[in-house]
């Protein structure tokens, strides 16, 4: 939600505010005072076309960029399917950038090798990056090199600014790079264009300290910076007015929440390990709401307040992300995850000693430097011990810019696939022994939207984050209903509304 009669009331005859959201609120007006002209001009809307790679909190700075852009007077549309291929003629086109693995940068720049092309047909088109991987300094530089044609580069930290950019880029009719190596400002009340009416993510927090040695995510999101809790209450208080019944909290590592606070990650010297599990008990207080999810939790934070929470909180959803990444407590100290493979143990029986029906869901890595066949063993047997409802699996991917890029002892590619395939296999047969499990009981079910192959059905969640198919059309998207699951279909259901 955002002010909406602040952006009504904001002058635009005179300079920009100095403060936010006011600023963005001017610099939206002022594009959408440009917008009018060139549809005028143009005699047809201006169009977008939006791409988010990477992680929920990527698709939550999405919704904030789209409903900027519909702001100012873009609508969906501009790519369009030929008997030659696809054809993109949209007016702005924004890639929001994920770097997490290699092959997500080269698929940018696959993008902007067909996008080339397609400016040359359409000169006026505004292309966009930002996100996480412009917050690379090698890429910047290839990109200023190598993609003149690009208009607007930003990174994590000014995702706000979209509005802004954009008229300076209209303003000076040259190419615009701002990326900031950390956070200024953490700015709210900003507009959101949801995918779903009844439900979305909420950032609790930003950024994070846990510097595993594989990952890149610190150096591009920057430190932990957490909101009050005061204004993550008053935020989904306003989207449950305007119908929304589930809410993800959003944070790279949740159960850290509170630890810091502003931009300037400014230390809370009150902080405990409750305050996740107390941020969790005010929003479950909160009427209208029907469902609290999150992600992502890292276990050596998790504690034992959080479980209780977990427990007593009837709005918190039987659904646990918690990710593992390798079952040895050699390759998890090379990790630099700090639990080791007994304390990951020891926290899935606690979890589920309080939450007998919770539903785990995990990440893990095959091929990290320097991974034995008894390191491999020892993940097999805590994906056999743990019997999770399913599993992210990677095959490590070098991370430029992260200290496991230097590690030696790389792991041959074929051991990295003989192990990668018995792990799928042993997390199939798992998980379709705990789903076949629940076959015949009935669950309440949220309906999403109607079912992407067949229209007689519709696609809903249930609170441990499976999902089922049933019977059904669009007047019950939205709806909670007592759905009984009538067939296991391996990693979904088909069921009946009872």
């Amino acid at each position: 939600m955002w002010n909406e009669t602040l952006l009504n009331e904001i002058d635009i005859t005179g300079p920009a505010p100095e403060s936010e959201p006011a600023r963005q609120f001017y610099y939206m007006k002022k594009c959408r005072e440009w917008a009018d002209a060139e549809k005028e001009r143009c005699g047809r809307p201006l169009t977008y076309l939006a791409e988010t790679l990477g992680c929920q909190m990527n698709a939550k700075d999405s919704e904030k960029m789209t409903a900027i852009l519909e702001y100012i007077g873009y609508v969906p549309g501009g790519e369009h399917e030929k008997k030659d291929g696809k054809s993109i003629d949209a007016d702005f086109v924004l890639y929001n950038t994920c770097t997490v693995r290699e092959n997500a940068n080269q698929k940018i720049y696959g993008h902007l090798g067909f996008l080339k092309n397609q400016k040359e047909k359409h000169p006026s088109m505004k292309i966009a990056l930002c996100g996480c991987m412009m917050q690379e300094e090698d890429e910047i530089e290839k990109i200023k090199k190598s993609y003149p044609f690009v208009n607007l580069v930003f990174g994590t930290f000014n995702i706000y600014k979209l509005a802004e950019l954009l008229y300076e880029e209209i303003r000076s009719n040259k190419r615009v790079i701002d990326v900031w190596d950390k956070a200024k400002d953490i700015v709210e009340d900003l507009p959101g264009k949801r995918v779903y009416s009844f439900k979305t993510g909420v950032n609790i927090m930003y950024g994070c300290n846990n510097f595993c040695s594989y990952c890149i995510v610190p150096y591009v999101r920057g430190r932990e910076r957490s909101r009050r809790p005061e204004d993550i209450i008053a935020e989904i208080r306003d989207l449950v007015s305007d119908g929304v019944t589930e809410v993800m909290l959003l944070g790279q590592n949740v159960n850290s929440y509170g630890k810091t606070f502003g931009a300037e990650a400014v230390p809370n010297p009150d902080a405990d390990s409750a305050a996740f599990a107390d941020l969790l008990r005010k929003v479950n207080e909160i009427e209208g709401l029907r469902r609290i999810r999150f992600m992502t939790s890292h276990p050596k934070d998790l504690s034992d307040e959080l479980i209780d929470a977990m427990a007593t909180c009837d709005k918190v959803c039987d659904h646990l992300h918690l990710p593992l990444q390798s079952g040895s407590s050699d390759i998890l100290r090379k990790m630099n995850r700090k639990y080791d493979k007994e304390s990951y143990l020891s926290l899935v029986d606690k979890i589920r000693a309080r939450v007998p029906d919770i539903a785990l869901t995990t990440d893990i890595i095959v091929g990290f430097p320097g991974e034995t066949e008894e390191d491999f063993a020892e993940t097999l047997d805590v994906v056999d011990r743990v019997g999770y409802d399913s599993a992210y699996t990677f095959i490590y991917s070098k991370r430029t810019g992260t200290p496991a890029a230097r590690y030696p002892d790389e792991v041959p590619d074929d051991v990295v696939k003989d192990r990668f395939d018995r792990l799928l296999s042993l997390i199939h047969d798992k998980s379709e022994s705990i789903f076949a499990s629940r076959v015949g009981k009935t669950y309440e079910a949220l309906i999403e939207e109607i079912n992407d192959h067949d229209p007689s059905m519709v696609t809903a969640r249930l609170s441990n984050n499976a999902l089922v198919h049933l019977p059904g059309d669009s007047s019950l998207i939205g709806k909670y209903v007592d759905v009984v699951l009538k067939e296991s279909r391996g990693f979904y259901y088909i069921g009946e509304k009872v």
